[in-house]
């Protein structure tokens, strides 16, 4: 599975953007998850969602602000984001797996090359 993320950019704080994951091939049984790396600090998860779409997960720090969703017809997971902040900037990486939803990025076998978000205040 290869995976193109996209929709990254420059927004000031309060704004929103929506980020896509196009992934060639299927996408049966793959959870779809969202990571994110600022300068200087760790991947962290950000978001996640299992391959039927009935569960998802967010990390503390943008629940309430961010969903997930995905649109298996077109092999592609969305990630909206709302209520932006200066520290939600990083590099946004999808990733899939096969199997179940999962939290850390270890557990994750495919990767996308990343996208570029950046809140400015």
């Amino acid at each position: 599975v290869q995976l193109q993320a996209s929709g990254g950019g420059l927004v000031q704080a309060g704004g929103s953007l929506k980020l896509s994951c196009a992934a060639s091939g299927s996408t049966f049984n793959h959870a779809m998850g969202w990571f994110r790396q600022a300068p200087g600090k760790e991947r962290e998860f950000v978001s996640g969602i299992s391959w039927t779409g009935d569960f998802t997960s967010y990390a503390d720090s943008v629940k309430g602000r961010f969903t997930i969703s995905r649109d298996d017809a077109k092999n592609t997971v969305f990630l909206q984001m709302n209520s932006l902040k200066p520290e939600d900037t990083a590099v946004y990486y999808c990733a899939t797996r096969v199997g179940r939803l999962k939290t850390s990025s270890w557990e994750y076998d495919y990767w996308g090359q990343g996208t570029q978000l950046t809140v400015s205040s």
